[in-house]
């Protein structure tokens, strides 16, 4: 395994990771509309916000199964996304490109790096606490506005003695 520049080449396969991502997001949200018809497109708008420089892949075999991104603002950093393919998970990748990107934040002065998995993905939520996460920050709260249906939301964890829904 091998981790990278991304490469104009690498177009493709990284519009196929980030519509793997979102595919995950339709299911642990039961919700096929998330992303759009063509979700990996939306790989196009990251990478022009983002910046080739501040986006990495990973390879192997000669495919690209990973990608990482840094979204750097001063002194902080996000990562967005990170993901690896689902036949490749499990294989230390994930780690691998975490911390690249670390070192990368790190070579850059980056203070204070952070993530923001959806809260009903727990196995991103349980991977980048392993790798190094473990400080709460700033907690993004809902109100939802629109229609609700059956099942539309989860019981979920308690904090500071509130039960919240995810």
């Amino acid at each position: 395994m091998a981790i990278r520049q991304y490469d104009s080449s690498d177009l493709e396969s990284c519009r196929s990771l980030w519509a793997e991502i979102v595919e995950r997001h339709r299911e642990i949200y039961d919700d096929p509309s998330i992303g759009g018809e063509n979700p990996g497109l939306e790989f196009d708008n990251h990478l022009n916000t983002v910046g080739s420089d501040r986006t990495w892949v990973a390879e192997a075999d000669g495919d690209v199964v990973g990608l990482a991104s840094l979204i750097v603002d001063g002194e902080e950093a996000e990562v967005e996304p990170l993901v690896v393919a689902a036949s490749h998970r499990g294989s230390g990748l994930g780690s691998e490109l975490m911390n690249h990107v670390a070192n990368e934040a790190k070579r850059l002065s980056v203070l204070c790096l952070y993530v923001k998995p959806v809260a009903r993905n727990e196995e991103a939520i349980s991977f980048f606490y392993d790798t190094g996460f473990c400080t709460l920050g700033h907690i993004q709260m809902f109100q939802w506005l629109g229609e609700s249906f059956p099942g539309q939301w989860k019981s979920g964890p308690e904090l500071f003695g509130k039960r919240f829904e995810y």
